[in-house]
């Protein structure tokens, strides 16, 4: 790609307590970035900083207020600064409303230069849910975020590490508030999510697998009604509709199958029966040196009318601010950002 013809990424960094900004700062030290993107970090400047020199980058950092003054030089990070926290008092590792509300800010940055189409995509670092409810913003999370900021209605979480992947019928809910959402408009509204994801995606007919909600998938009944009175019917509607899906699969086996490569995606019922096995796919912990060797895979939010990739990994106050955490879930959330534009 020539300079003109590479995508304009805004990069959200998360909560300035945990390691978002140290991640971003190191995958916008990778050259092959600068390659295929434009990266454009929402931060405050100062933690942008700290980050590089904690890190021991060699980056050149440089302040911008709009995304057309960037330079996009690998080299030299452009920086889009919010001017929203106060160094006297921040602290890394700390839950505080001041760094909830700044990594509020940030998205809501990104999405408004996106929906105004000065960035082509957004990439989103990890945020601490407590410390934004602690600024008085009640939000369940990025993807919720992301839906009413951008008036979205229908929209669902998909994991993806590889092609290992997974898309929600809910996520941030207590588990019986998940069960009452296993609704076959539901259901049927997130295999049509996935099949057209896959789709953009570069994969003509996308192989669908539905998990089950209870044990067994339920057993014909034995287990659960929600399998027979929601899931079924709504698969046969997407089947009915020429796509190819098949379920309810019981969860203990599904994502073997999709391992194997009988699947593209699955659908799975709630937040952990997605995220579990995603994260044993990806994550990679090493009890001898007390580290993480992979943090892999991306979060992408479907059905919204921007581009959001983010990482698939939380704030990690335990190592925030000391250079040790692991970017490959940022690299790999940039990279898809790239792809799906």
């Amino acid at each position: 790609m020539n300079n003109g013809q590479r995508p304009i990424l805004g990069i959200s960094v998360g909560d300035p307590a945990g390691i978002g900004p140290e991640i971003t700062a190191k995958a916008l030290a990778e050259k092959h970035i600068y390659d295929i993107c434009r990266p454009l970090v929402v931060c405050d400047l100062r933690i942008m900083e700290e980050a590089v020199e904690f890190s021991k980058l060699d980056l050149k950092i440089r302040a911008v207020s709009k995304p057309s003054e960037g330079l996009y030089e690998f080299g030299t990070m452009d920086v889009l600064d919010m001017h929203n926290v106060d160094m006297a008092t921040f602290q890394y590792k700390k839950v505080a409303a001041m760094t909830g509300k700044a990594s509020y800010e940030y998205i809501e940055k990104v999405i408004q230069l996106a929906l105004a189409k000065e960035i082509d995509a957004t990439i989103t670092g990890p945020i601490h849910k407590e410390a934004i409810n602690a600024a008085g913003i009640h939000e369940a999370g990025h993807t919720e975020i992301y839906a009413r900021l951008t008036g979205t209605k229908d929209y669902a979480m998909m994991l993806a590490e590889g092609d290992f992947r997974v898309v929600h019928v809910s996520t941030h809910v207590s588990l019986q508030e998940a069960i009452n959402r296993a609704k076959k408009e539901r259901v049927h509204k997130v295999i049509c999510l996935a099949d057209e994801a896959l789709k953009k995606m570069g994969i003509p007919n996308p192989r669908i697998a539905v998990a089950g909600l209870n044990p067994h998938a339920g057993e014909n009944g034995m287990f659960g009604q929600e399998e027979i009175k929601e899931i079924i019917p709504a698969i046969e509607q997407a089947r009915a509709e020429g796509k190819t899906v098949e379920g309810p699969i019981p969860p203990d086996t599904v994502f073997s199958k999709m391992k194997g490569g009988q699947y593209d995606i699955v659908v799975v019922m709630y937040h952990d029966q997605g995220h579990i096995p995603t994260k044993l796919a990806g994550f990679n912990y090493d009890r001898a040196t007390n580290t993480w060797l992979s943090m892999s895979g991306v979060n992408i939010t479907l059905g919204l009318p921007i581009i959001r990739s983010s990482v698939d990994h939380g704030v990690a106050f335990g190592k925030a601010g000391e250079g040790r955490a692991n970017p490959e879930s940022m690299l790999q959330a940039i990279e898809m950002g790239v792809r799906m534009v």
